[in-house]
């Protein structure tokens, strides 16, 4: 008969016990950071890319936000609220929010129709 030989027979089994001291603690799953970050968002109006888990992003600014969803205000679309378990990531956009006066270019003296 044969005895297949085992190559960790003779190490001592290390199962979890408390007597030790543990190492570093792992960090933990939650920073607890995620409603400063939305409220400074929606307090600023600043404009955010939202990439949904299915690939698509859509783009506006952050209105209200709750445990389980964000309200995205929208220029010229629909507003939506957001499932925060569809959401892959929010990033702040890199395209400005338009001004009310964006169409008005200030006078800064250097042209020709400053009138000057």
């Amino acid at each position: 008969m044969l005895r297949a030989r085992c190559y960790n027979q003779c190490m001592p089994f290390r199962g979890p016990d408390n007597n030790h001291p543990k190492g570093r603690t792992p960090p933990p799953d939650d920073t607890h950071q995620e409603a400063a970050y939305l409220k400074m968002l929606g307090e600023k109006q600043k404009p955010v890319r939202i990439k949904l888990m299915d690939g698509e992003v859509v783009r506006g600014w952050i209105e209200y936000y709750d445990r389980r969803m964000v309200r995205l205000t929208r220029e010229g679309a629909p507003n939506l609220f957001i499932f925060k378990h569809e959401i892959a990531y929010i990033a702040e956009d890199v395209m400005r929010k338009p001004r009310a006066d964006a169409g008005a270019r200030p006078n800064d003296g250097n042209s020709a129709s400053s009138g000057k």
